[in-house]
């Protein structure tokens, strides 16, 4: 890989980061410890992995958050 290549992918990688504590703040998360947003995570994909109910539902509670960003 030349350097302009890794330089390309050491800044999407930074971008996505960003994005995902984008998240963390606005789900109203920013001051937690870091464990607990682990365990939050880890208990989510736990939850999702075989109940599409439950990936609807937890989409849903996330689209409407993001329209609320349009207003």
């Amino acid at each position: 890989m030349d350097r302009s290549s890794q330089s390309a992918a050491r800044k999407k990688d930074a971008h996505e980061k960003i994005q995902l504590g984008g998240l963390i703040a606005k789900a109203g998360l920013r001051y937690e410890k870091r464990a607990l947003l682990l365990g939050l995570l880890i208990d989510g994909a736990d939850r999702i992995k075989d109940d599409d109910a439950e990936r609807t539902r937890l989409t849903a509670i996330g689209e409407k958050a993001f329209a609320g960003d349009a207003g």
